[in-house]
């Protein structure tokens, strides 16, 4: 119900409505509120998916009365709304309506929009779908009580695509808070919301084909009641374009991530009048309009009675799930009236076609849907007439249900029953119960199944058994579970499940399989019979206990009471694969112990070789090894192999030869295996999924060819990678798999997180632990403000870690260098003025980012300095020569003097300062915005004499613009990305009286588009006392926010101040001057870019405006007014100029303008000019240098010659030869080198011979030299133009020789005139050149620019004046741009803007703007670029420094340069990519030029988030690498032995503890750290902690050393495997899991993960022998038990089919028929059946052969002998599905060997 933007989708939030008589109170989520105004009493309101609601009206008697008696057709009663803003309209009526469930997408057939019928009025909606899920569609069912007709509608939200969209509620603005409306109704955002609603109800902007053929090309007001002012002034856009927030309509012009616009060049031509009468009203034609479509699935007439009692219907849908072919529900409806239940079932015969046909009746006063007996499904609660209860469940099939309504006072007094009369308020298994007393019950009706093993069982079940017996065996176990009192108790319903199991399969109990256990028992013993029991049974601390025996040995045996049936083989079947799946995950490895008993006991009667099977991993299944007699051949069923299937086993075989066919393993599969019809009584719920997702894997890593093309190793791995992102694999469920199962998919990870792709999803990136990359290319990373926090790595080095989590904290040696904390001073200083808001106390110079500011320039005090130089705030102080023969008269004027001067240089200190810290505030807080206030006071020393403003008298106008340019250094630091700018914080600060500061301020919020938001009639608030100041800064930031958009509201508030640009030029408006040229450089700025020939031929008309012919009182800005001209003229037309004819026209007017009239005679005397060509002529320059800009046009350079004679250069001001200079260098840009040769070829021949005559010691003319100065000056600004945030070393060089050149003349102090006239000239060209090198050097912070600037700014005899200080400390600020985040751009429009900012014209005064409008100098802003790269540990989340390539690109040559970040790179239209070039982070390439997303990445945050080794330092805390993991001495020496081999280690000396505090100062993981503090100490107290620590050490290194923390848990595991104890019900598991590491890495990963096929090789994260040498371990304890006698007794009697008898428990024995179960496991033994059957066949081939003679026998019987083995060998390895290489050779001599014992 909501936009966020216009380009955004939809975006919902729920809410409340409260309907009232005419009126409903809206409550959103967000905070929002909405009162809406209702012509009519709702009856009752419906929510609707997926969004809005149903509405049905009250039908006024007097209405009825009305039509009945016109005959008029009634109105409608049901309508739809969706939004807030938007009317109610009706719900359609259609047909042919596909999809919109199940998956398919929605289809309406194609003329459906011109349905004229809507829902008919005279039916009554009943009841909608509460809450439509994904397999239910959205139904409607209503009543015609005139006809007793019953109808089921279903309904689809399908607005018609060719009208216009619906009316949209607006959203809160990106970055506020949620606020009530009625709270807060006259903020800025609330008012923008309701504008935004207003103009979407008038037209939508995006929907141009409802407008009428041959309308104009923008919208138009409509005049309605809802029109504002705002709308008045919303006519149709000047070039196409129209402003965003403030204006309330959508922006076209896109705004890249670092907040400045994207200067488009091509714009449409400006659009005719509009006529309003041909303007259709949109309000109307949306009006009614359906959204919501309904097609009638069934209808049913129903008894009268009914139809009258309708206020007591009920309807419900439920039993939504998958059947098997289609999904399917159904719906009751009961009647009352009749106590009739009405059961339809709503199934799609079709794809997408929904079909309603009745399914029974039955008995039924109310229904309710709830979720009573299964989890997913909902079942049907029905009341029956005589008030009790049932369900219907697994279809229609019924479950009584008795509930005991508890007894009031009352009803024992009066001796009555309250019953049940209905349901409401139904939630989940939740429903509340209407009583006959007019009380409610509320009840919690849960009977789902809580144990997640039955869970999965019934799942199973009801996925292979068909219907009935499902049903038999729910309801059983529902009975049986109830009169256990439906308790959770561990083990309570799995054996309630067992017995109801047992009953479906008509298993009844037969003799006992072990041996009697006593009848009495003990209270120790019936402790231990406790389900619970089997969790402690592995706690080491009840290991020396003597527990008593298990249950398992007095189970009884199962036999069936008839035949057996494919229902006892296909429930053994999925039993089997349940038990499987739960061995693919560790946390449900507890389950396999509780169900292999029951399988067992299945499986002796079915396929007693599947019981031994389970035998082997549970040994506590059954206390007996099935013998062969045991086999009933007629209850084996075909379809169940010998061997059951084996899932490690099969992932194994799959990872070893991808061509294996694999055994099938999908559970919806598992009926049609045993021809059976399966329920699916649960829906289509897979209790499989860890089975099919690793069985998917599997094949994905395996997979070598796909689509006809060969896979490799890292192509094989992506595959699985985004299979799992897909699947949304969590890294937290790799660590739940076993050990051998996780190891491909760890490797697989492995390989994908060394070799990272670029256009992978940020949950990949996570799932390879490269948060580095997911935080890198995710929308919102985390910026370079902290917000107060601590980063992760200053939190570790703190005591609160050590309180946290335990850690030992740092040691000062191995703290961070650059984490000096705060003093507590400096803390209650700042929290101090962060309160008190005293604004005295800001200088205005203190950054957001002091961690950024510290890694560019913490070296030295440098920013410290610059800072000092440039703050304002604080009383300045001067020391004046020591004058002993003066008086004190002529002192005191010398010190007036000398303060006169540091007065002009405190006015010019904040436009440095505005450079200086431009962007630096991230955060704005809803407080007043504190702007540091201007302190004049100037010390003098060594008389320590205060100067104070008041003793200077210092005239106002000099204040006014210090304190503007106050006011926008202030507003500057807002950072263009701040987030709570809006138009009633701007309002909140505006003060009383408007003052210069807040004018200045407006404009700054104006440079950085702030002013965007700043809402209409607050502008005019502003505009209105014609402050002139105000009004500059008003319409020059408007124009700057909305720069290059044309837009048409900022166009015509500029008009009003611009006479040039009104229909009567003439008019007087009473707006000054000055006024008028800020509004021309408004309409550059608006247009910039876009030829729009209408305001370039009133800009060029301008510059030669023949009111300003003559000065006079009335026009002293008349040079200002032209340069504006000019200047908006030129940005107009920037680079845009070409050859055509009306290009030429505009080329010739400039020309014109630039030499002057020619002189011509009327009546004899000369006619007078019509402009003064001393005024137009460097303007005029200026503007055909920026229409020509980048043209290489020869032709229009040579307008613009320096004339090459001495009378030429004579004939011109000499200033002008700066301007002609710089403007033949943009015109010819392609041509500027920074070279001298270049600077020479600049100068005429005759002006280079001069000189050189000069600097021989010969005196020349001083045009020659002045020209010489001017055109150096104004090469040199071309130079830094084209160089501008380049900090190009031959540019840099050269500037910095002429600079010195300059400056030994500029401050001298000579008297002469002449002398005086060059130095004039030479501090001019100085203040230029100066500005160059700040342009050139921005961001840089180059200390040999640092020094000249800081000499030049202490320099203040009388002949340095305001423009020399301005220029000076705008080139200090532009060294340290942002503090060094920023630089300038090189793009058409960042030449323009910088050529207006740096004009080179500086005024004597602060207050002269005469020439040019100081309010100019900040259009720097729209040339910044943030280009400062910083490097940022995605884990400390601190600055670091990171060596890079990046690859540049600048014409036809591609060069690399090797960059330390932070550091400025080169314009993002030159990078290639950049790529991080050093071993101690984790590679990372940004390919710019190939992936889009890798530019916006940049673009947006300007950061390399980087992931560092673990194995190394950062370079702030080991600059040379020698402190690194890999070259401590003995760190890499016995460590992997230790992991292989760890009983040979020395436990009495602990290797290596020196690395204690390494480990702890290179990590930020607090997981490392607590595990080297708790677990690699050497504190153990035996030799087995001793050995433990030592192994963690060890462990821990190796995952250091390699940066596989992943590796950790796996090599605990291992370390866990050999010292796990044989009597563990887990050892065989944990065995087998072992053994498929072991084969996996042994076998596998060198051919198939290694990536040593491509040449690529990599070590895997565990070493092959760390697992075999734990399988040793464990094989050399199988070793000793495998030679007692007793063993090879018990291996005989199996080897020959006779299985094993059960012995007491605690016997030796029993031990020893217990281990068998580890000697079958280890030994891929195959099954006790099918030994007998190759011993049987082996002494029949053995008897055969050596009774015939060859060729049909043998006499050798060494080879036959051999022969046999290898034959029984093979085959009992294919029968059995194993890992590795199956039977083992020596469990083969040993059987073969009882075989013949035996004999």
């Amino acid at each position: 119900m909501e936009r966020k933007h216009e380009e955004d989708p939809d975006i919902r939030t729920r809410g409340i409505f409260v309907f009232l008589r005419g009126m409903a109170k809206i409550y959103l989520l967000n905070g929002l509120e909405h009162t809406l105004n209702l012509p009519f009493i709702v009856r009752k309101a419906w929510p609707v998916e997926p969004c809005g609601l149903f509405i049905q009206r009250v039908v006024e008697g007097w209405e009825l009365e009305e039509n009945k008696q016109s005959g008029a057709e009634p109105l409608t009663t049901i309508f739809t709304l969706t939004s807030p803003f938007a009317e109610p309209s009706v719900i359609g009526i259609t047909d042919g309506i596909r999809g919109g469930f199940e998956a398919h997408p929605l289809q309406m057939k194609p003329d459906y929009a011109a349905e004229q019928a809507s829902l008919p009025p005279d039916e009554r909606i009943l009841w909608v779908t509460p809450q439509a899920r994904d397999m239910v569609s959205s139904l409607v069912v209503t009543l015609n009580v005139d006809l007793n007709r019953l109808s089921i509608w279903r309904y689809v939200y399908a607005p018609p695509s060719s009208s216009l969209k619906t009316p949209r509620a607006p959203t809160a603005h990106s970055g506020l808070h949620a606020k009530r409306s009625s709270m807060s109704g006259n903020t800025s955002a609330h008012l923008r919301h309701a504008n935004a609603a207003l103009d979407d109800l008038r037209l939508s902007p995006d929907k141009t084909e409802a407008r009428r053929p041959g309308g104009p090309s923008g919208p138009a007001p409509t005049l309605t009641t809802t029109t504002t002012m705002a709308d008045l002034m919303s006519g149709g856009p000047v070039g196409g374009a129209i402003s965003q927030s403030q204006w309330n309509l959508p922006i076209p012009f896109t705004l890249d991530p670092s907040g400045k616009s994207h200067l488009g060049t091509d714009k449409v031509a400006p659009s005719e009048a509009v006529n309003l009468e041909d303007v259709p009203d949109p309000a109307e034609e949306v009006r009614l309009k359906p959204l919501y479509w309904a097609e009638k699935l069934h209808e049913e007439i129903i008894p009268e009675s009914a139809t009258a009692d309708c206020d007591n219907i009920t309807v419900a849908v439920f039993d939504h799930r998958w059947t098997g072919n289609s999904h399917r529900y159904l719906l009751g409806i009961c009647l009352r009236a009749t106590e009739t239940l009405l059961i339809f079932t709503m199934t799609s015969e079709r794809p997408g076609v929904l079909r309603a046909h009745q399914e029974c009746r039955m008995e039924g006063c109310a229904v309710s849907s709830i979720y009573a007996t299964r989890e997913n499904v909902a079942d049907l609660l029905v009341l029956k007439a005589n008030g009790s209860l049932s369900l219907l469940t697994h279809g229609t099939r019924e479950l009584s249900l008795e509930l005991k309504i508890p007894s009031t006072m009352v009803d024992v007094e009066l001796k009555t029953e309250r019953r049940i009369s209905g349901f409401s308020h139904a939630l989940g298994n939740s429903v509340s119960l209407i009583l006959s007393d007019e009380s409610t019950l509320r009840i919690s009706l849960d009977l789902t199944v809580q144990d997640s093993l039955v869970k999965d069982l019934m799942y199973m079940l009801a996925l292979t058994l068909p219907a009935d017996p499902v049903f038999a065996l729910h309801q059983s176990f529902l009975g049986r579970w109830s009169s256990r009192a439906y308790s959770t108790v561990e083990g309570v319903e799995l054996e309630v499940f067992e017995e109801a199991l047992w009953e479906i399969l008509a298993l009844e109990p037969s003799e006992r399989l072990g041996c009697p256990v006593a009848e009495e028992s003990t209270a120790w013993q019936n402790l231990c019979a406790n389900e619970s029991m089997a969790r402690f049974r592995e706690d080491p601390a009840l290991r020396k206990l003597r527990l008593p025996g298990t249950s398992a040995c007095d189970t009884p045996f199962r036999k069936p009471v008839g035949k057996t049936t494919v229902h006892h083989a296909a429930v053994l079947h999925a039993l089997h694969h349940v038990g499987e799946d739960r061995r693919l995950s560790v946390p449900t490895f507890s389950d396999v112990p509780r169900l292999a008993p029951i399988i067992c006991r299945l499986a002796l009667v079915v396929r007693p070789e599947w019981a031994d099977y389970w035998k082997r991993l549970c040994p506590n299944a059954m206390p007996i090894w099935p013998s062969q007699s045991m086999t009933v051949l007629e209850n084996v069923h075909e379809r169940l192999p010998i061997w059951p299937p084996d899932m490690s086993a099969i992932l194994y075989g799959r990872l070893n030869n991808p061509d294996w066919k694999v055994p099938w393993s999908n559970s919806l599969n598992f009926a049609s295996h045993f021809d059976l019809q399966a329920s699916y009584a649960f829906g289509r719920v897979d209790p499989l999924q860890r089975t099919s997702i690793m069985t998917a894997l599997c094949k994905i890593l395996t997979d070598t060819q796909r689509e006809g093309k060969i896979l490799d190793t890292r192509s094989r791995a992506v595959s699985a990678l985004q299979f799992m992102d897909f699947l949304k694999f969590k890294l937290g469920g790799l660590q739940l798999l076993p050990l051998g199962v996780a190891a491909p998919i760890r490797e697989a990870l492995r390989t994908c997180q060394l070799s990272p792709g670029g256009d992978w999803s940020m949950t990949a990136y996570r799932l390879i632990t490269r948060n580095d990359l997911a935080e890198g290319f995710n929308a919102k990373p985390a910026v370079a403000v902290n917000n107060g926090y601590r980063s992760v790595r200053e939190f570790l080095v703190s005591g609160s870690c050590a309180m946290q989590f335990g850690v030992k904290p740092m040691s000062v040696s191995f703290q961070h260098p650059t984490m000096g904390r705060k003093t507590s001073r400096q803390c209650i200083e700042e929290v101090q003025r962060a309160v008190s808001g005293d604004h005295s106390k800001v200088t205005g110079v203190e950054f957001d980012f002091d961690d950024l500011t510290r890694m560019r320039f913490g070296q030295d005090r440098r920013l410290e300095d610059v800072a000092r130089l440039l703050c304002s705030a604080n009383v300045h102080y001067v020391r004046t020569p020591d004058r002993p023969e003066a008086s004190e008269a002529d002192q005191l004027r010398d010190q007036q003097l000398t303060v006169h001067r540091i007065t002009e240089r405190i006015l010019a200190l904040p436009l440095g300062r505005a450079v200086f810290t431009f962007g630096s505030m991230y955060t704005v807080t809803k407080e007043s915005f504190a702007i540091p206030k201007m302190e004049y006071s100037v010390r003098v020393q060594p008389a320590n004499t205060l100067y104070t403003a008041e003793i200077m008298k210092m005239p106002p106008e000099f204040a006014s613009w210090g304190e503007f340019h106050n006011g926008v250094a202030a507003g500057l630091r807002i950072s263009s990305q701040a987030q709570t700018i809006e138009s009633s914080w701007i309002k909140f600060n505006r003060p009383s009286e408007l003052t210069p500061e807040h004018a200045g301020f407006l404009y700054a919020l104006g440079l950085t588009g702030h002013l965007r938001e700043m809402l209409t009639w607050h502008t005019f608030g502003y505009l209105t006392p014609k402050h002139d100041m105000t009004s500059i800064g008003v319409l020059l930031g408007l124009a700057a926010a909305n720069v290059g958009s044309s837009n048409k509201h900022v166009t015509k508030l500029i008009a009003v101040h611009t006479p040039a640009l009104l229909p009567t030029p003439d008019v007087d408006l009473n707006v000054p001057l000055i006024t008028q040229a800020a509004g021309l450089v408004g309409i550059g700025l608006l247009y910039l870019g876009t030829k729009h020939r209408r305001m370039a031929e009133v800009c060029l008309n301008q510059i030669s405006r023949r009111d300003l012919y003559q000065p006079d009182i009335s026009n002293e800005y008349r040079e200002a007014y032209t340069l504006s001209a000019a200047l908006s003229c030129g940005m107009v037309l920037l680079g845009k100029g070409t050859s055509t004819p009306a290009d030429l026209v505009i080329q010739n007017r400039l020309r014109l303008l630039i030499h002057g009239e020619p002189r011509l005679v009327e009546n004899g005397k000369p006619r007078r000019p019509t402009f003064d060509v001393n005024i137009t002529s460097p303007a005029a320059s200026v503007a055909l240098g920026l229409m020509y800009l980048r043209t290489e046009r020869q032709d229009v350079a040579d307008i613009l010659a320096i004339p090459a004679t001495l009378e030429g250069l004579n004939s011109i001001q000499p200033n002008f030869l700066v301007l002609r200079s710089m403007a033949r260098g943009l015109i010819m840009w392609d041509t500027i080198t920074p070279t001298k040769a270049w600077l020479m070829a600049q100068l005429p021949r005759v002006v280079v011979m001069a000189m050189d005559s000069r600097f021989r010691g010969n005196r020349v003319d001083d045009a020659y030299e002045l020209a010489y100065y001017n055109i150096l000056a104004g090469s040199c600004f071309a130079i830094g133009l084209k160089y501008a945030g380049s900090a190009r070393e031959e540019a840099y060089i050269l500037l910095l020789q002429y600079w010195d050149m300059f400056s030994q003349v500029a401050f001298s102090t000579g008297t002469a005139y002449d002398h005086r006239i060059k130095r004039s000239a030479l501090r001019e060209g100085l203040n230029l050149i100066s500005l160059s090198i700040g342009m050139v050097m921005t961001g840089t912070g180059e200390v040999n620019c640092l020094r000249r600037f800081r000499y030049a700014y202490g320099v203040h005899n009388p002949s340095v004046r305001y423009g020399s200080f301005t220029a000076t400390s705008m080139s200090i600020g532009m060294l340290f741009l942002g503090g060094g985040r920023y630089t300038l751009g090189t793009s058409d429009a960042s030449i323009a803007c910088l050529v207006a900012a740096f004009y080179p014209r500086f005024p004597p005064s602060p207050a002269d703007n005469k020439a040019y409008l100081q309010a100019y100098r900040h259009l720097w802003v729209l040339a910044v670029e943030p280009r400062c790269l910083v490097a940022r540990d995605v884990d400390s989340k601190e600055i670091v420094y990171l060596p890079i390539k990046v690859k540049v690109k600048d014409t036809n040559q591609v060069g690399t340069a090797q960059l330390i970040a932070p550091t400025l790179v080169p314009e993002i239209d030159k990078v290639l990519s950049i790529r991080v070039d050093t071993p101690r982070y984790w590679p990372f390439y940004l390919d710019i030029a190939n992936f889009p997303r890798h530019r916006e990445s940049l673009l947006r945050s300007q950061t390399l988030f980087v992931k560092r080794r673990t194995a190394f330092l950062t370079y702030m805390e080991d600059p040379k690498g020698s402190r690194s993991l890999f070259v401590r001495s003995g760190s890499g020496t016995g460590d992997a032995a230790t992991l292989d081999f760890p009983q040979a280690t020395d436990v009495k000396t602990h290797p290596a503890t020196d690395l204690h505090d390494f480990i702890a100062s290179s990590s930020n993981d607090p997981l490392f750290l607590a595990f080297a503090d708790r677990l690699c100490g050497d504190d153990g107290e035996t030799d087995t902690e001793r050995l433990f620590q030592a192994y963690c050490h060890s462990a821990l290194l190796d995952c250091m050393l390699q940066d596989k923390a992943q590796s950790l848990q796996s090599l605990l595991t291992v370390f866990h495997f050999r010292i796990m104890s044989p009597k563990s019900v887990y050892f065989p598991l944990r065995l087998q899991d072992l053994r498929f590491a072991a084969d996996f890495y042994s076998k596998v990963y060198d051919r198939k993960f290694s990536g040593r096929a491509e040449n690529n090789a990599r070590p895997p994260l565990v070493r092959e022998t760390t697992l075999s040498g734990a399988l040793h371990v464990l094989d050399g304890k199988l070793d000793a038990l495998r030679d007692t006698e007793l063993f090879k007794q018990f291996l005989a009697s199996y080897a020959r089919g006779d299985g094993i008898p059960s012995f007491p428990e605690g016997s030796a024995e029993w031990a020893a028929s217990r281990q068998m179960s580890w000697y079958l496991e280890r030994n891929s033994v195959p099954a006790s059946t099918l030994l007998s059957l190759l011993k049987d066949l082996a002494h029949k081939a053995r008897q055969e052969c050596l009774s015939n003679p060859p060729p049909a026998g043998t006499a050798n019987a060494e080879a036959l002998e051999l022969g046999i083995k290898e034959v029984v060998h093979a085959t009992g390895t294919q029968m059995t599905t194993a890992m590795g290489s199956g039977w083992t050779v020596r469990s083969l001599d040993e059987v073969m060997a009882a075989w013949t014992s035996g004999t």
